[in-house]
């Protein structure tokens, strides 16, 4: 290679976007590149080259590429005789890629934040030409492909990246404020931030469950107090008495919504839609002003009030909830098609509640009818960063991987 001749602006451009294309980071993930080097030893002819988007952007003449490479110091490709191909030096072979290699890529790179998105990536590599040896510059897409303001650096060591961090004149782009992280610090950082997240967002969803707990108990509260004064508890020997008796004596008085009552017992409640009291006076004006009886046998009738009501209001509510779920998870899936023990269909009950909507309410009377960054993900078949993505590449698409956006 000729030496010590000074390369034109071109000349020197031409060069980097080459040794980008046969370079450590880009060569291992270049299907087309790696295809094209198989055949005639490493070699790959001008004219392919030049069909490279970005290279044939900066010139469309063979000679400039070899003159270029020729004064390159960097020694990583050479120039066949005939100057109509190039191929990366069998001197400088290219790394294994093994774990050592990536963890030494990961402490040599730096995440840097706060580009405009409209910036391309000429602009941040004439930014960065001063600021040490750039390797290689990832710019990170959002789903929609478009620049998320944030980039991936390679330096060429993990002391130079630490080096680059501490530098004052990295801390702002064109009036913008940056945000510059070794990548390792970065990742860090992120995780931080989603553990962080995450307790916020078991905070935040614990304090909506206590709210709907009070909201449920507010609804629980309001929904007792509607129904105060509807509950009417019985007690004897009721033996051979039903739920249907119980309906027979109030049906033409009053809506009956729930019966708590099992056959056998010496006691249970009722729980109508209107006023208790008011529908015994009924039940026992149309009996005559006598006592008020089932099948013969004397009850006691008291209509509660207080704790006593309230407490058993609770318990009715637990019961038509019982029911309904019982309803739901039947067996073949039919709701409300079923028979509680000892009453009929729709007639209250613990099995045959008409009782809808949450737990704790009863039927109304009138029913019827980098913006913010995220870790990037791990590549699935290319491990190593590119330095942007070029639209219209070969068919190959190995020309979008090239050292330009």
């Amino acid at each position: 290679m000729a030496e010590e001749q000074e390369m034109s602006p071109l000349e020197k451009k031409v060069a980097e976007q080459i040794e980008y294309y046969f370079g450590d980071h880009n060569l291992p993930r270049d299907k087309f590149l790696k295809e094209q080097i198989q055949l005639d030893d490493g070699w790959v002819t001008l004219e392919t080259m030049l069909k490279f988007n970005r290279l044939k952007s900066l010139t469309l003449d063979a000679a400039v590429i070899v003159e270029s490479l020729q004064k390159s110091k960097t020694g990583l490709l050479e120039v066949s005789e005939d100057r109509t191909k190039i191929r990366r030096s069998p001197s400088k072979p290219l790394p294994e890629y093994n774990e050592e290699y990536k963890d030494a890529l990961k402490h040599k790179s730096v995440y840097m934040k706060g580009f405009p998105l409209n910036t391309t990536l000429d602009e941040i590599k004439d930014w960065l030409a001063d600021k040490g040896h750039v390797e290689n510059i990832h710019m990170r897409k959002g789903p929609q492909k478009t620049f998320k303001g944030s980039i991936f650096a390679v330096l060429e060591s993990e002391d130079a990246a630490k080096a680059f961090v501490a530098r004052d004149d990295v801390k702002q782009f064109k009036g913008n404020d940056m945000i510059v992280l070794v990548k390792d610090d970065y990742f860090a950082k992120k995780a931080e931030e989603r553990k962080q997240g995450r307790a916020e967002a078991k905070a935040k969803a614990r304090s909506e469950k206590e709210e709907k707990q009070k909201q449920a108990e507010k609804e629980e509260m309001k929904s007792l107090e509607e129904q105060r004064g509807c509950v009417l508890k019985f007690s004897g020997e009721l033996d051979n008495v039903s739920r249907e008796d119980f309906h027979g004596i109030f049906a033409e008085h009053a809506q009956i919504k729930w019966i708590d009552f099992a056959r056998g017992a010496t006691e249970g409640t009722i729980l109508f839609r209107s006023d208790a009291k008011a529908a015994l006076q009924k039940a026992q004006e149309a009996a005559g002003g006598s006592e008020l009886k089932i099948k013969d046998k004397v009850v006691q009738w008291e209509v509660l009030e207080g704790d006593v009501e309230l407490e058993t209001l609770k318990k009715i509510i637990e019961n038509q909830q019982e029911s309904l779920n019982k309803r739901k998870g039947g067996k073949g899936g039919h709701r409300g098609r079923g028979r509680g023990r000892g009453g009929r269909k729709d007639r209250g009950g613990r099995e045959q509640t008409q009782f809808q909507g949450k737990k704790t309410k009863f039927d109304s009377d009138d029913e019827g009818g980098d913006g913010g960054d995220a870790e990037p993900p791990a590549p699935k078949k290319r491990a190593l960063e590119s330095n942007g993505t070029d639209a219209d590449a070969p068919a190959s698409k190995q020309a979008k991987e090239e050292n330009g956006s």
